[in-house]
């Protein structure tokens, strides 16, 4: 039951991208990606199930670091607080420099940083309110 809130909290994760490559900033992120409506529909089963799963592989790393403090303080918040920090201190750098070394725009780095410090906050958040571990 433990590694269900992994799944759970992954696919809330993944939801969000859909969301965010759509609605909030599809239109900008294909922009400056220069990859058309075609594209993006070309191979989705591969790219899709490809991110589902290192979106699980991200929550599993934050729910081990989560499930390192006394239950009583796994908290919606504490979970979402320690998804940002994984976030930002490995998550947006690795970003940061593969984009440099590419010459991606501030734009590009903007939306797809931001997206994994929200999705691994909302992923870290859901693990740690879930609970599911407990017996």
């Amino acid at each position: 039951m433990a590694h269900l809130e992994i799944v759970i909290g992954a696919a809330a994760a993944f939801m969000l991208g859909f969301l965010w490559y759509t609605a909030l900033f599809g239109k900008a992120w294909q922009a400056e990606t220069g990859i058309s409506d075609e594209d993006a529909q070309k191979d989705m089963l591969r790219t899709h199930g490809l991110a589902f799963l290192m979106i699980c592989v991200l929550s599993f790393a934050v729910n081990f670091i989560i499930n390192m403090h006394d239950l009583a303080d796994q908290t919606l918040a504490h979970g979402a607080f320690h998804g940002m920090m994984a976030a930002l201190m490995y998550g947006v750098p690795v970003i940061a420099i593969h984009y440099a070394y590419q010459r991606k725009s501030l734009k590009l780095f903007l939306i797809d940083a931001s997206y994994v410090v929200a999705f691994m906050a909302l992923s870290g958040g859901i693990m740690s309110a879930l609970k599911l571990g407990v017996a």
